[in-house]
């Protein structure tokens, strides 16, 4: 399966025919300068292109009144006069003779990719198109819309392929509960326009079925369309009451920081709850640099960087479809950027440093608090005692758990007064989410004369096991590697480990060294190799130093399981070593932390989502480690979701370090995500243990103050422990434990 481009050159006929400055930006030059761009990069011929068709009159009745779409289709014979006459009854909407056509493909082409992707026969893509549609309403063409291209989709999705929730009575009204019986099938969609696309929610507000998060600019009301349903407060009606999630920016200059702390606090916590079949986005690029509309000040490789993060959800079924974007180039640049991620290229380096502005931490807590009373991931802060300053004894029963990552391990709190961060700032990282006052986004030109894209090696993953498993199914173009490096190097870098001298483990260690080298120096993408599990540590320890000696400067370490850290790892900043295993939470520096493998897969997706993806996208690593180490308690698919999202970090360059002994399906799965492919969907998630919960929160609490990506602040509503008084004093005490009620 491939990326499907949807596109028809009579698109572009459409144009403004009067003066008018408001609508003038919206042009048929936005189509052609993404397309020239698209086949200068080579994107459009590795995709499969499919030229869009009309929706037919059927099909856009899916979300539109009869008299509207009768309305537009007169417009074809209209003359100048009588069009501008209609437009003027619409708020910022021109129309033109060829207006009834184009629309009609735009919605098509939606529908031809839709059903491409739900047939299996393509894996995603993207359909070019215009006019825009997320702010077309039932009966109402606005803001350049003129029919709501991707509500029609899910529509569509949901009638044809059978997309659509079923919310028992017991349910009705107590927002996104998950329904225990039987398997249903949802859609999500993602709108990261910088306009509220609020005809799709409009059009969904009170379906279960479709949860619809939009980011955009509001200015507490002040900009474009002026609604207050834009605000974070707006939540849904009726049974879709936590379905429509707004995230308003109240200032300009949002940048990469901001939309990825967006997507990994708020809406990725949302959408593993949700767990969607489908995922549609209204791509609108209006909210990247330079746009005259957004004034936002993300770089076309962001959106690389949030397309990859949607890809781990649905199986990787991802839609997505142009919405605004008014900067020529920046336009095209990002389209790029989606495009190429969509195809399954490592998303490159987000350029500037990983910190988020004060509006919008503000922004993300507002719509967390907003949707917290209807989403459980989003209420595990109260569900213990000793995390929000509401006692609850030890042994309360929780519900809803599942056991399927369970260990015998019980997690112990270090003392803070032992085990500290340290307190001098990193040398990598900016001080403090300070914001710029609001001004128009600077000239993207120094940004975007050298995009960042980084054509992937020839070989885009390579798995270096000691002996071939005749077992092992690996997709074809991942390689499986002979050499070695030479044999008295191998020893000199294991001879400080009694554990590698064993003729195996030598084997493994020449056999990973090579795979590293040739990543180091560009020839390979990403690498899976294998060691005895006696020498496991002894391994990582030495893949880290060969790394920081051979060209990485920083690197990102993931270790799972029975793996102690190396002793001489160095406090300078230049690694960053997460264990997820340990006996104990703790933090012994800003760069050295350690947390329990949680017991259940919402603690798990917690701990990924809240923890170790805000500290590795602050650290800005180009080089990871992922080490599944003795007794690491991952099953397949937990391990294939770390490992994907990992690769959205130094440009994809992620080694697996695995045991001899694990399974070959563990082999070929952690393969396939590496070189690209979705991960396997992990299911309806559990919430998190009381014990999950505590370690998560108590490192938060310690690291916050030195990572920025950190500091979304935990919403404490007093609902979250019922009874409970909430108390003000602060999230922890001077002394690193609970504030008590």
């Amino acid at each position: 399966m491939g990326t499907a481009l949807v596109y028809h050159e009579d698109m572009t006929a459409t144009r403004l025919l009067w003066d008018d400055p408001e609508c003038e930006i919206e042009r048929p030059e936005r189509l052609t300068a993404t397309l020239d761009r698209l086949r200068q990069r080579g994107l459009e011929q590795r995709c499969l292109r499919l030229s869009a068709r009309e929706a037919s009159k059927e099909e856009l009745g899916l979300v539109h009144s009869p008299e509207y779409v009768s309305l537009v289709r007169k417009t074809q014979v209209l003359g100048e006069e009588e069009l501008q006459a209609l437009s003027g009854q619409f708020d910022a909407i021109y129309f033109h003779p060829s207006t009834f056509h184009c629309a009609r493909l735009a919605a098509g082409a939606g529908l031809q990719l839709v059903d491409a992707v739900l047939t299996g026969a393509v894996r995603n893509g993207l359909a070019l198109v215009r006019p825009p549609g997320h702010h077309s309403q039932r009966a109402a063409a606005n803001g350049f819309c003129v029919f709501n291209n991707v509500a029609i989709a899910a529509a569509h999705a949901k009638q044809k392929h059978g997309l659509h929730r079923c919310v028992p009575g017991w349910l009705q009204g107590c927002g996104p509960r998950r329904h225990s019986k039987g398997r249903h099938r949802w859609i999500l969609i993602v709108d990261w326009d910088v306009h509220h696309g609020q005809g799709i929610q409009y059009l969904f507000e009170d379906d279960p079925s479709v949860l619809y998060f939009s980011w955009h600019r509001y200015e507490h009301g002040r900009f474009w369309p002026f609604l207050r349903e834009s605000d974070a407060d707006a939540v849904g009606r009726g049974q879709g009451l936590g379905f429509t999630v707004n995230l308003p920016w109240n200032q300009v200059g949002m940048g990469n920081a901001d939309y990825v702390a967006a997507f990994l606090h708020l809406l990725l916590p949302l959408a593993f709850e949700f767990d969607p079949e489908l995922v549609l986005v209204s791509a609108g690029f209006d909210s990247a640099i330079g746009d005259p509309e957004g004034q936002m000040q993300a770089t076309p490789e962001c959106f690389a960087h949030l397309t990859h993060l949607l890809q781990v959800l649905a199986s990787g079924r991802v839609c997505a479809m142009l919405e605004g974007g008014y900067h020529l180039e920046s336009l095209a640049e990002s389209v790029c950027m989606t495009v190429q991620t969509l195809l399954g290229d490592p998303a490159p380096p987000l350029s500037g440093p990983m910190v988020p502005c004060q509006s919008a931490l503000e922004s993300i807590q507002s719509a967390r608090a907003a949707q917290a009373p209807y989403w459980k991931s989003l209420q595990l802060q109260g569900q213990c005692g000793q995390v929000l300053g509401c006692r609850i004894p030890p042994q309360a029963p929780c519900s809803g758990y599942d056991s399927e990552l369970s260990l015998d391990v019980t997690p112990v709190l270090t003392s803070p007064s032992t085990h500290s961060p340290e307190g001098r700032p990193p040398p990598l990282l900016p001080g403090g989410p300070m914001c710029k006052a609001a001004a128009p986004a600077p000239a993207p030109s120094s940004l975007l004369d050298q995009p960042c894209l980084c054509p992937a090696p020839s070989v885009r993953t390579t798995v270096a096991l000691t002996a071939p498993d005749i077992t092992l199914v690996l997709p074809p173009d991942v390689i499986q590697q002979e050499g070695s490096a030479l044999r008295e190097e191998t020893e000199a870098w294991a001879r400080p480990h009694e554990s590698l001298a064993r003729k195996e483990a030598l084997t493994a260690l020449g056999k990973l060294l090579y795979l590293l080298d040739g990543m180091l120096d560009g020839q390979v993408n990403s690498g899976i190799a294998a060691t005895p599990a006696s020498a496991a540590a002894a391994t990582l320890d030495v893949a880290i130093q060969r790394g920081l000696s051979h060209g990485a400067q920083r690197l990102l370490c993931v270790a799972l399981g029975q793996l102690d850290r190396p002793p001489d790892l160095a406090h300078d900043g230049r690694t960053l070593w997460l264990n997820i295993g340990g006996k104990e939470a703790a933090a012994l520096s800003m760069f050295q932390v350690s947390t329990p493998l949680p017991v259940m897969t919402g603690g798990f997706l917690s701990c990924i989502l809240g923890l170790v993806l805000p500290l590795a996208y602050g650290f800005q690593p180009d080089l990871v480690l992922v080490a599944l180490g003795p007794g690491h308690g991952l099953q397949g698919p937990h391990a294939a979701l770390l490992a994907a999202m990992l690769r959205g970090l130094a440009g994809g360059r992620v080694l697996a370090l695995l045991e001899e002994d694990s399974t070959p399906q563990l082999a070929g799965i952690l393969a396939r995500v590496l070189r690209g492919e979705a991960p396997p969907s992990l299911g309806p998630s559990s919430v998190a243990s009381p014990e999950d919960v505590q370690a998560l929160m108590y490192l938060r609490g310690q690291l916050e103050p030195q990572w920025a990506m950190l500091q979304v602040r935990l919403i404490a509503e007093a609902w979250l422990c019922p009874g409970a008084r909430l108390c003000r004093r602060g999230r922890w005490g001077g002394q690193g434990r609970a504030s008590e009620c």
